[in-house]
């Protein structure tokens, strides 16, 4: 039978008291009730689709122990699904699957809300601006189109879905750094893409606008061309021989039309971290690479003091360009 030391248990025992921490340990938060997505756009769309990947993946993945219902808020281009999560103030269980009108809905005033008054999670995803062209047009490159616009500025008419949205910007900042002025150029407003992209292809106007995942269709089919990117460099995959605005002498990279997760305001650091945390092995799964590929969208996923940065950066992007278009109120 073996004999304990007294002593050396003593010290033994005074030397593991050492080792505990001097404050009291708290279990990082999780959350503890259920946790709504809510989307700023209809059922079936791209923003619910990727919106319902993240609800499957946080579930599948067991990365959260409550259930993740999404939920449909569209009206007012963001603004009554922005409303409808600060009314949560600090409750880090609802969460905005944001698009960039929480930028632009402010600057131009259609609301005193501002992306500041919600907390950034993370960025998920941008989905950048392409110009295109009929597959037969005789403008070849986006160095062509400025030659033409300079000589003229309303002898291109452009087609687009948004007046003021972030394709609008977009290619207004492009054109402003080849020297062309905003507000002298012809754009057409057309209900959806498809329409935009039908009446380019029937020779009714000469370039679209619009986001890469609408241009990619008829690029694929052979009805589009497409000119040129604006994006702070080229695009993988599908897009690789597509020239950035940039390589074609215009010093833009775009107004990203980004999407990304904000909660509520008031929420702490750790529970923004617990989100990020998620985020990150959501955005890691085979099924998410898969929809951006499938969507033709760049996966930017940035989070933390980054994320702020960027942030703030695009929003003053967008409200130089908004200034430019006489849109800011």
């Amino acid at each position: 039978m073996q004999i304990l030391n007294p002593q050396r248990l003593l010290l033994t025992a005074a030397a593991a008291l050492m080792m505990l921490p001097l404050f009291p340990v708290y279990a990082a938060w999780q959350p503890e009730k259920p946790v709504e997505i809510v989307v700023p756009t209809g059922a079936g769309g791209t923003n619910d689709q990727m919106a319902r990947l993240v609800q499957s993946s946080l579930q599948a993945q067991k990365l959260i122990s409550v259930p993740a219902l999404v939920v449909n808020k569209s009206g007012g281009n963001q603004s009554l699904a922005v409303v409808y999560v600060n009314q949560h103030k600090a409750d880090p269980h609802y969460l905005l699957y944001s698009t960039a009108t929480v930028f632009t809905n402010e600057i131009a005033g259609l609301t005193k809300q501002k992306y500041t008054e919600l907390s950034p999670v993370a960025l998920l995803l941008v989905d950048y601006t392409v110009i295109s062209v009929k597959a037969d047009s005789p403008i070849k490159t986006m160095r062509d189109m400025v030659v033409r616009l300079k000589a003229s500025p309303d002898a291109i008419s452009f087609g687009l879905v948004s007046r003021g949205g972030p394709n609008h910007l977009a290619a207004a900042q492009t054109m402003k750094s080849a020297g062309i002025q905003p507000k002298a150029l012809k754009f057409v407003v057309f209900k959806t893409n498809a329409q935009s992209m039908t009446a380019a292809m029937g020779g009714h106007i000469d370039a679209v606008v619009s986001s890469v995942s609408a241009a990619m269709p008829q690029t694929e089919a052979g009805n589009m061309r497409i000119l040129g990117i604006a994006a702070p460099q080229r695009q993988p995959g599908k897009l690789a021989q597509v020239p950035t605005m940039r390589e074609e002498g215009m010093p833009a990279t775009g107004i990203p039309n980004w999407r990304g997760i904000l909660a509520a305001s008031g929420v702490t650091a750790d529970q923004v971290a617990f989100w990020s945390g998620a985020l990150t092995k959501v955005v890691a799964t085979k099924e998410w690479k898969q929809q951006l590929d499938e969507n033709n969208v760049a996966s930017e996923f940035t989070t933390g003091e980054p994320l702020h940065k960027w942030l703030a950066e695009a929003y003053q992007d967008t409200r130089t360009v908004m200034s430019d278009l006489g849109l800011v109120k």
